[in-house]
């Protein structure tokens, strides 16, 4: 029997389909007035955000699933034959589970922990006694040690050469906050940077502090973060990440900020690694200004404000593996800065967390079991066929020299797809070589395993500064346990992890429109991404190259400038704030070129394979059902905590508006729902970048 009477798909699939589109729209709104209230306009109505969440997207409903399937691999009976990454990442859960265990252990782990590395002067009181001995230096080497982050004064990382992709050097940034530089520079009037200090006040009289000591030593030692906020550079001003590449021999580093003897220190924190620099090393000096700063406000801070500081930073980040009056003082804290009402269920969080630390291992427990080798070669030809339209368009803008074109053809055609996982996630042997450095040891606390693996990843990447580098190396593209799609400028690759290719973004039994849609729309954004205000400043090979014409740069440079203020005068209706047009640019350029090569991959096929049969139910063509599903995959519901968090700090507009801004820059929106120009969907003033 024909399944598809009158041109209407009545397979289990279209059926499923159309169901959860009907379920999610509301039909009563215009879509050539909102579409992404027409697509999306039920779901925001009837979706309640669960107290442990911050909001419910399409993202996170996907994200449910795949912690439901991994919870089943790690906390499944350790079997004997189990190769060692398995029994670990089983271990940690149980480890992770067992709150009886934790509770009993109290916050003892910290406190002695916080003692080896001379103390936390609140808490000694009078009695701290490292005056002479602490020094900055000496704390940030013991944290390396240790498996604390060495990012609290400044960061120190391993990193490809930006304008030699074949090498690795050593990066030296401006620090990592305890809270966005977006609240501190506010000052304690801004309520976020007030509950900031009182959460800080509480854990140190919980760890055992008094508390107008606390409320005094705390004060100094914020007043010394906002310090360092201040000599920050703003996000809006890292895009350019020319600015952002300064190579410098340690040398001259030395000689230029004397803050400490540098070849000692960097020899220090690469113990370990076998690996030993002089003063010939070229590093790269991301922020100069903030290095240049950052002397006399260390010269200038008493030890006993920085020494506040710092443990103040671990002890903030060990909580979260301690007793349950610890974490329930940081959910306060959570409430007031994102909305979260409850902490998640704790076999969700161990989850996230064993996923989080162990990926390969967890990953490949995962592919085993859940991917269907299929989704990955259909991917791979929706990849092809968008990539192609990706290559059309830039074959035929009018706006670009033909030097340049010749260059972004090759960048495009050179790009590497990684898709689903590598093969390598089949071999225990390959993996348990990877870890062959990392054990848990037989009654380690929960905190203490957790360091351990932070100590061993630190040193996986301080091991790499004199490796060659592989661009493929199965290792950066193991974690497929992820609901997320990505786009690495230095290997020039985009890369789609198993995890996103089900739920809403795709699915083997369903017509392609809706697949071209929802991951046809993220693939087409991960590709344009190579070509973004970030990602054009990289040329095929991952350098740092500019390969633009002076006119085309002038001609690219005042499209964005389109895109930045239409962006930055979209205002979220919740909470009345304007989005931020410089900083989530990127992304937006990424969505609105993502969906138009999505759109043309999609009628591309359709040439070629005929019209597709049409949903049940629904009355539209297969065009206008491509653009409910693009819409539908961005359909949110936010906490308004939340959404004023991600419009203050995030790179990506919210939800509605990447359904909003790209899909009214597109005339065949326009067309296929026949919208009068004029109209919100059809505005006369389009923006267009690719």
């Amino acid at each position: 029997m024909d399944k598809n009477v009158d041109n209407v798909c009545l397979t289990p699939g279209c059926i499923h389909s159309a169901s959860k589109a009907l379920e999610q729209m509301d039909q009563t709104v215009e879509p050539c007035e909102d579409m992404y209230t027409y697509a999306c306009g039920r779901y925001v109505k009837e979706t309640i955000v669960p107290d442990e969440k911050v909001s419910v997207t399409t993202f996170s409903v996907t994200n449910d699933r795949l912690q439901q399937q991994l919870r089943a691999l790690v906390s499944d009976e350790i079997f004997e034959s189990d190769a060692t990454p398995f029994k670990l990442a089983k271990n940690l859960y149980k480890l992770c589970m067992n709150k009886t265990s934790i509770e009993e252990n109290g916050n003892g782990p910290l406190l002695s922990i916080l003692d080896t590395l001379g103390g936390w002067p609140v808490l000694k009181g009078d009695s701290w006694d490292s005056e002479r001995s602490w020094s900055w230096e000496k704390s940030v080497k013991d944290f390396n040690n240790n498996g604390y982050s060495t990012d609290y004064f400044f960061d120190f990382s391993i990193t490809e050469d930006l304008k030699n992709a074949t090498r690795r050097m050593i990066d030296v940034d401006q620090t990592s906050l305890g809270l966005a530089r977006e609240y501190l520079v506010k000052g304690l009037e801004n309520p976020i940077v007030s509950a900031y200090y009182d959460y800080m006040v509480d854990m140190a009289v919980i760890l055992g502090a008094d508390q107008a000591r606390a409320k005094q030593e705390l004060l100094e030692s914020l007043n010394f973060e906002m310090a360092l906020a201040n000599i920050s550079l703003p996000r809006e001003e890292r895009r350019n990440i020319t600015a952002l590449y300064n190579p410098i021999t340690v040398k001259e580093f030395q000689q230029r900020y004397p803050h400490t003897e540098w070849i000692e220190y960097i020899n220090a924190l690469l113990k370990g690694t076998g690996t030993v620099i002089d003063e010939n090393e070229v590093i790269n000096l991301a922020v100069p200004k903030f290095m240049e700063k950052l002397g006399p406000l260390l010269q200038n801070t008493p030890k006993r404000v920085m020494a506040n500081y710092v443990m103040w930073r671990i002890s903030g980040f060990s909580s979260f593996f301690l007793t349950e009056k610890l974490r329930k003082r940081q959910l306060q804290y959570s409430t007031a800065i994102s909305g979260k009402q409850e902490q998640e269920p704790r076999w969700k969080e161990c989850v996230d967390i064993i996923s989080g630390r162990l990926p390969i291992a967890v990953g490949a427990l995962y592919i085993r079991k859940h991917f269907r080798e299929d989704s990955k070669r259909a991917a791979l030809d929706m990849v092809n066929d968008i990539k192609s339209e990706f290559v059309n368009i830039l074959k035929k803008i009018n706006w670009m020299d033909e030097v340049t074109r010749v260059s972004a053809l090759e960048k495009v055609s050179t790009m590497v797809n990684h898709i689903g996982y590598p093969d390598e996630l089949m071999d225990d042997g390959k993996i348990a070589d990877y870890y062959k450095d990392l054990e848990l040891k037989p009654g380690s606390t929960y905190l203490n395993s957790i360091l351990n693996i932070a100590k061993f990843d630190t040193t996986m990447e301080n091991k790499r500064l004199r490796l060659p580098i592989n661009k493929t190396d199965w290792i950066d593209h193991s974690k497929p346990a992820i609901v997320n799609a990505f786009y690495n400028s230095v290997e020039n690759s985009i890369q789609f992890p198993a995890g996103i290719l089900q739920g809403q973004f795709f699915s083997y039994d369903r017509p392609k429109y809706l697949n071209y849609g929802a991951i046809g729309y993220v693939i087409g954004h991960e590709i344009t991404h190579g070509f973004d205000d970030q990602g054009r400043q990289f040329d095929k090979d991952g350098n740092l190259v500019d390969w633009w014409q002076a006119d085309t740069k002038k001609a690219y440079l005042e499209k964005a400038r389109c895109i930045i203020e239409q962006y930055g005068n979209f205002t979220e209706p919740n909470v009345k704030l304007n989005l931020n047009g410089i900083n989530t640019q990127g992304e937006n350029i990424a969505d609105n070129g993502g969906i138009k090569e999505a759109y043309y991959a999609y009628r591309q096929w359709a040439d070629k394979n005929g019209p597709e049969a049409r949903l049940p139910g629904l009355d539209l063509s297969p065009e206008q059902l491509f653009w409910l599903s693009a819409a539908q995959t961005w359909c949110s519901v936010y906490r308004p905590e939340s959404v004023k968090m991600q419009i203050t700090t995030g790179a990506h507009s919210p939800g509605q508006f990447r359904v909003l801004g790209p899909m009214s820059n597109m005339e065949e929106f326009a067309k296929d729902f026949n919208c009068p120009v004029g109209s919100k969907m059809n505005p006369v003033h389009k923006c267009e970048v690719w």
